[in-house]
């Protein structure tokens, strides 16, 4: 029986890394051209960047900031059929400096009015169901059980909400998360390391259906007249998971530290704990490509450059934590995570990868 539908995950998902060079230059072997990038110095403290082909490249977020869209000239310049380009801009490009970037495919684009209750307002997007990601721009109508359509075709398990600007309001707000793994009276946030926390006004109390998600009256989410961006992902077998798992901090003999099976073996993983004081770390199978527990990490949450010596192991089928900690084993916390895939544990011919 065929495990997954996607037996080369590199043609949706790739991870690049390149240093800067001060000026201008073309980041190539992304494999294909890239309509979510996201970009992060390595080597020093700038800001998380983020550009899809929606909003349109120039157009800059920062994934740890709360602040509002800005056009850069000098940053992301273009979408190319293999990676992206960049102008001399520091955070993305300084001479000397080290840069990791994550790369998603989406691809068809379609506009139309939003639904649900309250006045349908415009939206964009640009969706790949066979990868399950969807890029969707909205404005807000003010009126709880406004739905934003997703166009994934099933439910996502994941999605996160940020308000691009208000009308006479220049004040940006927070990354704000649902994941499945928490359920739709939770939220966490991309930008802080809280807690998660629980309201009715951004998901309504109401979990996504297989064409929209709905939302509250938050500004954060649905302020009137305002205009946001969401990045939704439906879980595909093989390819991507959106699951939770609780913190094991014993190694007693009945007791062992967790493994997490997701099915493939990871090229991108993020994680985050239920706690207060728990931060947002981010890995990769290109910034550290053998196992020896210690991954190298940069944070959602934190312009820090990276560090080393995170005790976690990518491995065929998930990931294997190897120590104690806040960050993503607490004992008895519960902790979410988004992962890409590397390869799938077991292809569509139903032959197993080679263990890593």
């Amino acid at each position: 029986m065929a495990y997954t539908t996607i037996d080369d995950p590199g043609l949706f998902f790739n991870t690049i890394l390149y240093t800067g060079n001060g000026s201008t230059q073309s980041i190539t072997g992304v494999g294909f051209q890239p309509d979510w990038t996201w970009l992060k110095q390595r080597s020093g403290s700038s800001n998380h960047r983020c550009y899809d082909s929606v909003r349109g490249a120039t157009k800059q977020m920062y994934p740890n900031l709360t602040n509002a869209e800005n056009t850069e000239t000098n940053g992301l310049t273009s979408f190319d059929s293999d990676g992206f380009s960049l102008g001399n801009e520091g955070g993305h490009n300084e001479n000397s400096q080290t840069f990791v970037s994550w790369n998603w495919k989406a691809g068809t684009t379609g506009s139309g009015t939003t639904t649900g209750s309250g006045t349908g307002q415009s939206y964009s997007y640009s969706v790949n169901t066979t990868s399950g990601i969807s890029i969707t721009t909205f404005t807000g109508n003010g009126t709880a059980n406004h739905t934003i359509p997703h166009n994934l075709g099933v439910a996502p398990k994941y999605f996160v909400i940020k308000k691009r600007v208000g009308t006479g309001d220049a004040t940006a707000r927070d990354w704000n998360v649902y994941h499945d793994g928490f359920g739709n009276t939770k939220r966490i946030i991309w930008n802080s390391n809280g807690a998660v926390t629980t309201s009715s006004e951004y998901w309504n109390d109401t979990s996504p259906t297989s064409s929209v998600v709905n939302l509250g009256t938050n500004d954060q989410v649905n302020g009137n007249n305002n205009t946001y961006i969401m990045y939704a992902f439906a879980e595909i077998k093989g390819y991507s998971k959106f699951g939770r798992y609780t913190g094991i901090n014993s190694r007693a003999s009945s007791n062992k530290y967790p493994f997490i099976y997701t099915g493939f073996k990871p090229a991108f993983l993020m994680v985050k704990g239920d706690g207060s004081n728990q931060e947002f770390p981010m890995f990769d199978n290109k910034r550290e490509t053998f196992n020896d527990g210690t991954l190298k990490s940069v944070w959602v949450n934190l312009n820090n450059s990276e560090s080393a010596g995170y005790d976690l192991d990518l491995v065929s089928n998930g990931f294997k934590i190897l120590n104690t900690g806040g960050t993503f084993n607490t004992n008895g916390s519960n902790y979410i995570y988004m992962a890409f895939a590397e390869n799938p544990f077991v292809t569509s011919k139903g032959i197993p990868t080679t263990a890593r």
